[in-house]
């Protein structure tokens, strides 16, 4: 954006474009950007509860995030999420790698603890950090997407990365065939997946529920 105010941009794999500055509205972005986005902050209610069936026995969890990014939403909605439920829910704000494994130890010293990872550039690339922290602290977790079970993470659940970029395609094309980007509605993930890695698990000594093992998009062995 800073580079061109004319060619067209499609974007994905943004969290909040309006609170961003990058549009003016979802319905009519306007300029010459659009694009979709990779998280809706509702979903942080279904992480809750997605961890309340992997882990019964979770009564605090922490929301792991960046401060002063669109992913601070998920903290608020999850806080939310959690007022009749019985589960103490608190922000885990961390800026940078080095401040992962103090947070996650200073959350361990009282039993009984889960964590919700929200999405950010600092928690998908060092997943694997913070997957070895929270294993060697027996802290069942849930993830954003995918790729954080595949690394080793207990449960993940959001969008499907390959089906938006498949998507960013379509709207590419009907740019290039004379369409506005201003024109195109931002459009927000409608498609959800749901993956669990049993080898995580069993190590956790957790069982998992057989009504989660079939909603499941993929059970990794």
């Amino acid at each position: 954006m800073q580079a061109t105010r004319t060619v067209p941009i499609v974007f994905t794999y943004v969290s909040d474009s309006v609170g961003s500055g990058f549009v003016a509205g979802l319905a009519r972005p306007g300029d010459h950007i659009t694009g979709f986005h990779n998280f809706e902050p509702a979903i942080s209610g279904k992480w809750l509860e997605v961890l309340k069936q992997i882990a019964p026995g979770v009564r605090r969890v922490a929301v792991v995030h960046v401060p002063d990014i669109a992913a601070n939403v998920a903290l608020l909605h999850a806080v939310e999420a959690a007022s009749t439920s019985g589960i103490t829910v608190t922000g885990t704000g961390v800026r940078a790698a080095a401040d992962i494994e103090p947070a996650l130890t200073a959350f361990a010293r009282v039993p009984n603890g889960g964590l919700i990872i929200t999405p950010s550039p600092l928690t998908t690339t060092r997943r694997e950090l913070i997957i070895a922290s929270a294993a060697r602290r027996s802290l069942p977790a849930v993830y954003p997407f995918r790729f954080f079970c595949e690394s080793g993470g207990l449960v993940s659940y959001g969008i499907d990365h390959m089906e938006q970029v498949r998507e960013a395609a379509s709207y590419v094309d009907r740019i290039l065939r004379g369409a506005k980007p201003g024109e195109l509605p931002v459009q927000l993930p409608t498609k959800f997946e749901l993956v669990v890695n049993v080898k995580t698990a069993k190590a956790l000594g957790l069982t998992i529920p057989p009504s989660l093992l079939q909603r499941a998009d993929q059970v990794i062995e």
